[in-house]
């Protein structure tokens, strides 16, 4: 039987999942968490790891000689180093597609908090203000309606397009730009450069990977290009935003607000701009978190490593 060690598995299944579909393929060994100094002792014996933020570097894999697989329960996979997999043949594997409608709710959660100002107005109701209120309406900060407004998507993958669908449904119009130069063939959306996007969307809102050219995307010079009332909104990486930048413009009101659920390092340090900056909503990096994606991220988790035991690996990044 094959020895799996899922080195941090709590936020995959923090215990309303079944690890089931895992435990049927091997003596399995699940950790809530794994610091650096631990991975080796625990992994040592380990055909297979499965780990969702553990850093696996050259030094570590050079320590691991059993070590057939690494199944990444994520997509982003840069905490793996691919080359020094390569050269130790060992497999890689992402999960892609688990959960773009997730993401694409929790992007128009972020932005509904901005526009509408939910939680400050129901607080506001639970301190009395309505009780003691002269009318029978009242509202502590202006109110925006989306329709008619135009969101720019920065990448139109799974997440983007599903974005793209709501935000139709809420009567924007939708302008994108993407790497990849072909066109959408849905005419409802418009293809634009980076620069357009910036100048002419009321929303931004980033679902591109993080790479050395998007990293730091978001920065003092994108910023002023941008609408003093556009809102910027965050469900992709961290590192996308130069954060002190965008903190620096959010005080200066260059731009209208940000809603973001990722930073650069999670969990953030306690003087991390954003966390004081105005009009600055912020989410643990949640938006993948539901129920329905975390079922579905598991069970694929554990089709991926199934394929591998039977010679046919998918969704190989180490190739």
């Amino acid at each position: 039987m094959m020895n799996i060690v899922f080195l941090d598995g709590y936020t995959l299944n923090p215990g309303d999942l079944d690890w089931q579909p895992i435990r049927t393929l091997g003596n399995t060994t699940i950790y809530d968490r794994t610091a650096k100094d631990e991975i080796i002792e625990r992994a040592q014996h380990a055909d297979a790891i499965l780990v969702n933020k553990v850093i696996l570097s050259a030094d570590i894999l050079a320590q691991l000689p059993r070590l057939k697989y690494i199944g990444v329960a994520a997509t982003g996979y840069n905490n793996i180093d691919i080359q020094a997999a390569k050269q130790r043949n060992i497999i890689v594997t992402n999960v892609k597609a688990y959960g773009p409608a997730s993401v694409a709710q929790h992007t128009f959660a972020l932005l509904l908090a901005l526009v509408n100002r939910i939680e400050t107005h129901s607080q506001s109701v639970f301190n009395g203000d309505w009780s003691s209120s002269a009318d029978f309406a009242y509202w502590k900060t202006p109110l925006t309606e989306l329709a008619g407004k135009t969101i720019g998507l920065v990448g139109l993958g799974d997440i983007g397009s599903q974005v793209a669908a709501i935000a139709q449904a809420f009567g924007m119009k939708v302008i994108a730009y993407r790497k990849n130069p072909m066109l959408t063939a849905n005419t409802n959306i418009t293809m634009v450069s980076l620069d357009d996007l910036f100048k002419h969307s009321d929303v931004v809102s980033l679902h591109c990977p993080l790479t050395e050219e998007t990293k730091g995307l978001i920065n003092t010079k994108t910023l002023a290009s941008m609408k003093p009332t556009a809102l910027l909104l965050n469900t992709g990486r961290g590192p996308l935003i130069q954060e002190a930048e965008l903190a620096q413009a959010l005080a200066a009101g260059t731009i209208g607000g940000a809603g973001l659920d990722v930073l650069s390092t999670e969990p953030p340090a306690a003087d991390n701009p954003l966390l004081s900056a105005p009009n600055c909503v912020i989410t643990p990096h949640v938006a993948w978190a539901t129920l329905e994606a975390r079922q579905r991220l598991l069970q694929m988790v554990s089709e991926h490593l199934k394929a591998f035991q039977n010679g046919t690996p998918q969704s190989v990044v180490s190739q």
